[in-house]
């Protein structure tokens, strides 16, 4: 199949340190090269890649402070994929609601994967378009939005092979925390269940800007860098290495995630993860067996210390049977294959599609 897959231009593909959608993106545009298939990846110019790269500006718009207006290249790169829709069988969306007033403008099917939530402001653009394909990475998703045509649920992947196996945490024993030091995520929660628990927390992950005074004012002086300890942004080593000497990670979120993939970077690397069941983290974690879903803070800290009992060869296991590249691929292909026409089985998963039929408003040549 000849197959467009649209990234986000904020990071690269694959990201360099922090970028959940760009780092899928990068799994399944290199395998589905590795398939045979004719893959062009429009995305930042510094994204590394074996598919054809087709970039509006040289670098990840993140890492230029000159670009005052992000949304003029997002427009642009939109426009040159769907002024040669005509070269591609299927188009593949990974950037929301902004591609969807192109779709129905050409004969080219286009398949959007949502990574993320729906905003009251979004919302309005997605019910406008609702009879698109869209693939939800969890079936927590979709319920915030039934009216949409799902055609199928895809759970996110990693690769393995770059996620060692920590047979034995690392002594004495710590807590972990990945992720975005924002609300949402549940920084400030983590701290609360260390100092509960009395156990030391290593946190990572990115600032954002706009939570730069969250940090400063909330998280900030609750860091003492001995108990407390926030390590920044680092690498996917780095991470992989403080992932697996915990000895149980922590995902206290607060809203309802899409998918949460620290989840699964953890449990390969053979750590359990407590989490708040939230959106899909009762999907992701197989509860009381690769760590423990909770209603409450309370429940969270009162966890931490069963969750340290857990088999870590299990919690390696389940991410290898159930959340492998491989899986996620063979799913994506079966959604191409459902957009041409020629396949709507999902014996393979238990998770029905439906249908898909594409309501064509006008033709762009």
């Amino acid at each position: 199949m000849r197959i467009a897959q649209i990234a986000p231009l904020w990071e690269r593909v694959p990201p360099f340190r922090y970028g959940g959608i760009e780092l899928i993106v990068n799994l399944l545009t290199e395998e589905l090269v590795r398939r045979g298939h004719e893959v062009t990846l429009f995305a930042s110019g510094d994204s590394l890649t074996t598919a054809q790269l087709h970039s509006v500006h040289d670098r990840a718009l993140r890492l230029d402070e000159q670009i005052k207006e992000p949304g003029v290249y997002e427009q642009l790169i939109l426009s040159r994929v769907y002024h040669q829709a005509e070269q591609f069988d299927v188009i593949h969306s990974h950037v929301g609601c902004i591609a969807l007033p192109y779709c129905e403008l050409v004969k080219t099917p286009t398949l959007h994967t949502l990574h993320g939530i729906f905003t009251a402001d979004s919302e309005k653009l997605f019910q406008e378009f609702a009879t698109q394909a869209f693939v939800s990475i969890s079936d927590a998703q979709r319920r915030p939005q039934p009216g949409l045509n799902y055609i199928h649920t895809v759970y996110n992947s990693i690769d393995l092979d770059v996620y060692p196996f920590f047979e034995k945490p690392a002594e004495p024993a710590y807590l972990a925390f990945v992720g975005r030091m924002s609300p949402e995520k549940g920084p400030k929660e983590a701290i609360e269940i260390a100092r509960a628990t009395g156990y030391p927390l290593k946190m990572a992950g990115k600032i954002d800007p706009v939570d730069r005074s969250y940090y400063d004012e909330q998280l900030k002086p609750l860091i003492d860098g001995k108990q407390i300890q926030y390590l920044g942004e680092v690498s996917h080593e780095e991470k992989a290495e403080l992932l697996g000497n915990a000895s149980v990670t922590l995902f206290p979120i607060t809203w309802r995630e899409p998918f949460g993939l620290v989840m699964i970077e953890s449990m390969a690397t053979g750590t359990p993860v407590v989490a708040m069941g939230l959106g899909s983290v009762p999907e992701v974690i197989a509860h009381g067996k690769t760590g423990f879903v909770c209603d409450s803070l309370e429940q969270l800290v009162a966890a931490v210390s069963d969750t340290m009992k857990l088999d870590r060869t299990l919690c390696r296991d389940y991410v290898v049977n159930r959340f492998s590249i491989k899986t996620m691929v063979d799913e994506y292909e079966r959604c191409y294959e459902m957009l041409l026409g020629r396949g709507t089985d999902s014996s393979a998963t238990g998770r029905s599609p439906v249908t898909y039929t594409k309501k064509l408003l006008t033709t762009h040549n």
